[in-house]
């Protein structure tokens, strides 16, 4: 997909600030620090629209991007980051959840894990969610470039045994593997 423009919108919290728009959305959701933002950057050939950082939990609000006028993508908030209090924790995950349930003009979710560890408890209960509620998704296994081709094809398989519904891309944001397989998905489900 040729990106024309790509800019940021909004940040919102609650449902009632969401873009008022009919423009399908893809969503972005992953553990705290696992790349969503780079994978962002890295699909609209951007360096900084969406913000990355060294430091967990810095994705507080659901960012809302608008690209080529035609649709957007949509950054949750990371779960599983041990450092924010509770309550915060619960609030996101609250806000997530009326999102991707209510949301009609969200068109595919794209749950982003990190290819050098096993998918972790939360990781497999937003995955199950996402196929309990008939949610249409995949996975994108993001910093392949930092294993070996054997360590990954092994790393694959346990990701693909622990969820074996869904497509699973392995991807770089360093060497943009992957990035014409993550883009004919989005395309699909945009049936543009």
């Amino acid at each position: 997909m040729k990106i024309t423009s790509a800019e940021f919108i909004k940040s919102a919290v609650q449902g009632s600030h969401w873009p008022t728009w009919n423009k399908p959305e893809i969503a972005f959701l992953g553990r705290s620090n696992v790349g969503k933002s780079s994978l962002i950057n890295s699909l609209l050939g951007r360096k900084k629209l969406a913000r990355t950082s060294n430091t967990p939990g810095r994705t507080q609000t659901i960012n809302f991007f608008d690209i080529n006028s035609r649709f957007s993508f949509v950054d949750l908030p990371g779960y599983g980051y041990a450092k924010v209090p509770k309550k915060m924790k619960d609030d996101w995950g609250r806000m997530a959840e009326e999102y991707l349930a209510n949301r009609r003009q969200l068109m595919l979710s794209i749950q982003i894990v990190d290819v050098r560890h096993k998918p972790t408890v939360l990781d497999l209960q937003l995955y199950d969610w996402l196929s309990y509620h008939h949610k249409n998704h995949l996975v994108v296994a993001t910093k392949s470039d930092k294993l070996s081709n054997n360590k990954l094809r092994n790393s694959l398989r346990v990701i693909e045994d622990c969820m074996p519904e869904t497509t699973v891309i392995p991807y770089s944001a360093v060497t943009g593997k992957g990035k014409d397989a993550v883009w004919t998905a989005i395309e699909a489900s945009l049936k543009f």
